[in-house]
């Protein structure tokens, strides 16, 4: 599986000089936040492959023009042909707007989700807009990663943690791939950032291990066929 994730800056190859052989072969789309929702729009039309998206701490315009036709999984776990996605976007809280949270909040937001996570069994890829506290974040309050990130891939172990937020520009440092501690892999998806996924990095759809939801899913897609 070919994804394609995006995050803080619109390119201008899938935009305004749209070159066709840049989405070639794409599944998925996922965005990681601060994106312009025109941007998602054209990208979700022209690939014509679902697009995922959390929103980063600059998105509040969503509330008055969402990216129509994409889909938003902030705080809930998303199955792509058998591939968990679970979303939670927004930053480090610096001031009083919105889709920002203190450390608390953002745990809250997680425990609030257990239940979700035990249905599905786990999740494959955990998708931010802030990084993981200690894994490519900054000293300064807006752009510190959060430390219930490291939780959540020390506990449920997924594939990949795909985030934004920090800029290649902020820092000569920039990291675009590192491993966490607990094997799942990071990816900085500034700008854009091809992911191949095989098949044996998560259970095929209906094959999670979870008795309850993989026969909501086998009697869901028994359903379509007629």
């Amino acid at each position: 599986m070919k994804i394609l994730a995006l995050a803080d800056v619109e390119d201008k190859a899938l935009w305004d000089f749209y070159d066709k052989k840049m989405t070639e072969g794409v599944d998925l789309v996922i965005s990681c936040g601060d994106l312009n929702s025109n941007y998602l729009q054209y990208i979700v039309t022209m690939t014509n492959v679902p697009l995922l998206y959390v929103r980063g701490n600059h998105d509040r315009g969503y509330d008055r023009n969402p990216p129509l036709g994409c889909i938003d999984i902030d705080d809930r776990i998303y199955d792509y042909k058998g591939l968990r996605i679970l979303g939670l976007g927004g930053s480090m809280r610096y001031h009083g707007g919105g889709d920002m949270y203190s450390e608390g909040e953002m745990l809250s937001r997680i425990r609030r989700l257990k239940g979700t996570i035990a249905l599905h069994n786990g999740f494959d890829i955990l998708v931010t807009h802030a990084p993981a506290a200690g894994y490519g974040d900054l000293d300064d309050l807006p752009h510190r990663g959060f430390a219930c990130f490291n939780y959540l891939c020390m506990r449920y172990k997924p594939k990949y943690l795909l985030h934004g937020h920090i800029h290649r520009e902020y820092s000569h440092e920039f990291i675009r791939e590192q491993s966490h501690e607990s094997g799942t892999k990071i990816i900085n998806c500034y700008d854009k950032y091809y992911l191949e996924v095989s098949d044996e990095e998560h259970p095929a759809r209906g094959r999670t291990g979870s008795f309850l939801y993989d026969l909501y899913t086998n009697i869901s897609d028994k359903r379509k066929k007629y």
